[in-house]
């Protein structure tokens, strides 16, 4: 028997009175709860009946399509327009230059983020750098310090690999208040490609420490200045100087010519648009690290350098702003991710948290990159209000806000919300956010 047979068994007519019956497709995609005669009643998706009349031949099919342009830049189909980056309409600043745009993950396919809509963050805008003329300097507590240009750069070996990039302030608009509707505003500073670039240790090597060098200050040529401080040894471990993601160059809003990218840290310390790295003994405590970045705890006190991203999830499909098409079989589906490893394990609830099941985890399971899991929910048309609650290879769980208030204060502009988030579904399949 073929694999395609074992996969896809057929109900035939011709199959052996009495012989015993093959497992369905749908009970494969289902379960045993899928089978036989319930699966009239269940609605299950969109399954359509066996004996179909046969399907109109449609006007795409009788004449020839679009030709094959010369040179192009491919866009989506356009009847995919929900497809868009877009500033939150929650958090509105009122000015276009220090903002963020979301990623759309509800409509996101698999773990990579197109790069047409990786999340953008700024404090004075987008700058259109020329690449000729681009410079990037290591100097400091080096023993030579050297200049490098894009052209030089590009002739290093170089490195792809795939990691998640989150932005600190993802979720802080809902610790205790639903004000965000979409998976896009509560969730959408989060984005993953494959991201191609020089190794920092490589160059630096290069360069040569200084001894009692130990924090590293990276420094972009956009209109701020951004400059974050990082630890050396996070820099010689795993830190990259990045000028391609998604198979292609930077785009502009992202940083190209270059930037840094420090997988599973907060994404303000990736500087974008990179110009200097200087080497010190000591961070230099800058705005980015005094006023802003900085997390409120308990004490009255603000801890800095809080820069990994900790074990996290969320459920995409369903998600708010969604209307369930009616009882029946779903998939429910998401993303979650670690700074600290991979994503170990995923349970799901649907009663509000009095029960937890396991999802499946998708493969590939890769080190501080998102992990996409989906579980198969038989939802019955009654309120039911579901979440995800993710492991990491560490054994850290996912903690709830109140965990979370236990440690720190949640007061002010508080970043770094990893909580479990709820999504309600109301007897008419509305789906909204559950935050208290």
């Amino acid at each position: 028997m073929s694999e395609s047979k074992l996969l896809y068994p057929i109900e035939s007519e011709n199959r052996p009175p009495n012989a015993p019956s093959a497992p369905s497709r749908r009970q494969v995609l289902f379960g045993a709860a899928a089978a036989g005669g319930a699966l009239a009643t269940l609605g299950v998706g969109a399954a359509k009946p066996a004996k179909a009349a046969a399907l109109a031949v449609p006007e795409t099919a009788k004449s020839m399509g679009r030709p094959i342009e010369a040179e192009a830049y491919g866009m989506p189909s356009k009847f995919e327009t929900q497809y868009k980056r877009r500033r939150t309409d929650v958090f509105v600043n009122k000015q276009n230059f220090s903002d963020w745009s979301m990623s759309p993950l509800q409509y996101q396919k698999g773990i990579i983020t197109p790069n047409g809509v990786i999340f953008e963050r700024h404090h004075a805008g987008t700058p259109d750098i020329d690449p000729k003329t681009h410079k990037l300097v290591i100097h400091g507590m080096v023993k030579q310090p050297l200049e490098f240009s894009m052209d030089a750069l590009l002739r290093y070996p170089s490195v792809s690999r795939f990691h998640f990039m989150e932005c600190s302030g993802n979720g802080l608009t809902d610790w205790t208040q639903a004000r965000s509707k979409t998976v896009q505003q509560t969730h959408g500073l989060l984005s993953c490609s494959q991201w191609t670039g020089v190794p920092a240790s490589w160059l630096i090597d290069e360069a040569g420490l200084q001894p009692g060098a130990k924090w590293v200050m990276f420094e972009g040529a956009d209109g701020s200045g951004h400059v974050r401080s990082v630890p050396i040894e996070k820099v010689m471990k795993d830190t990259l100087i990045v000028y391609g993601s998604g198979g292609e160059m930077l785009r502009p809003e992202n940083g190209y010519p270059l930037r840094a990218f420090i997988p599973g840290w907060e994404g303000n310390v990736s500087v974008k648009w990179l110009r200097r790295i200087k080497v010190s003994d000591q961070p230099w405590h800058f705005r980015s690290e005094t006023a802003r970045y900085t997390d409120p705890m308990p004490e009255g006190k603000w801890r800095q350098f809080s820069f990994t991203m900790e074990c996290k999830s969320v459920i995409t499909n369903p998600s708010g702003g969604m209307k369930m098409q009616g009882p029946g079989h779903y998939e429910i589906q998401g993303f979650a991710w670690s700074g600290n490893g991979h994503i170990k394990a995923v349970d799901i609830t649907t009663d509000g948290g009095k029960t937890w099941r396991q999802a499946e985890l998708e493969r590939p399971i890769l080190d501080k990159c998102l992990t996409r899991f989906t579980y198969r929910w038989r939802w019955n048309g009654q309120p039911a209000k579901v979440a995800s609650r993710a492991v990491d290879s560490t054994d850290y769980v996912q903690p709830t806000v109140a965990e979370i208030a236990k440690a720190r204060a949640l007061v002010g502009f508080v970043q770094h919300h990893n909580g479990v988030f709820p999504w309600s579904i109301d007897a008419n399949g509305e789906v909204k956010n559950a935050i208290a």
